[in-house]
């Protein structure tokens, strides 16, 4: 893998002519383009959903997993659909606990060399394979009503601070972001609280941007309260 990993590098650092690196550009952006119009012709066509985000190496027998799965069911028996990056994992769980629910299960897997692999849970029709993170993370805040974000690696944060980000500056309208697990993700709120709102770098209506949970009920909750409290339906 080390191996492997050097080789890319030095490929990347090879002298490319200026015909070879715009033939090369020019070809990824239709690649891109044909990532967005399948995303999107896919998802339009599916409904109102709720993303589930979280550690593709969670194990079946983990509390994280059955939390996943109970999210997802509650959900589904809300009418929602529910969203995950289609890999093994929280994301797993996510679409197991959408499945058996007989909810619709949506899968946005992306393409990870000897990583990541679509789970068996994902409905056939709504199952979308990505090469580009950017273009995958666009579609889920597109066509999410909701995120609920149990504990995960650098990927979830990745996610989660995308959405607050696009939240808190305008560039998407305001929907749900709940986090489920004080313990896990009660130190790096603390952190943002002492921190960064003091050295002034965020305000204080930015905190009110997300809340944290412990239980699946609370977290499906605080969703469906959202839509109540501001008169709206979801965006399908």
């Amino acid at each position: 893998m080390l191996e492997q990993g050097e080789e890319r590098i030095r490929q990347a650092f090879e002298n490319k002519s200026w015909q070879e690196i715009k033939v090369t550009d020019s070809w990824q952006i239709f690649k891109i383009m044909a990532e967005f119009v399948e995303g999107f012709e896919k998802m339009a066509k599916i409904g109102p959903c709720v993303s589930i985000f979280g550690s593709a190496r969670t194990p079946r027998d983990h509390a994280a997993y059955k939390l996943a799965e109970d999210c997802a069911r509650l959900l589904t028996e809300k009418g929602y659909g529910v969203i995950s990056g289609g890999g093994p994992g929280i994301m797993e769980a996510a679409n197991k606990g959408a499945f058996e629910a007989g909810g619709k299960s949506v899968g946005l897997n992306i393409d990870l060399p000897f990583e990541q692999f679509h789970n068996q849970y994902i409905d056939r029709d709504k199952l979308l394979e990505f090469n580009y993170f950017f273009v995958r993370k666009v579609v889920f805040t597109k066509y999410s009503q909701g995120y609920i974000v149990l504990p995960g690696g650098f990927g979830t944060m990745d996610e989660l601070f995308e959405a607050i980000t696009l939240v808190q500056t305008g560039k998407m309208a305001r929907f749900p972001i709940v986090l489920v697990g004080k313990e896990y993700y009660g130190g790096l709120f603390d952190w943002i609280k002492n921190r960064m709102l003091e050295a002034g770098n965020i305000s204080e209506g930015d905190l009110s941007l997300y809340r944290l949970v412990d239980t699946a009920e609370e977290a499906v909750e605080h969703i469906f309260r959202f839509y109540d409290k501001y008169l709206l339906k979801p965006n399908f």
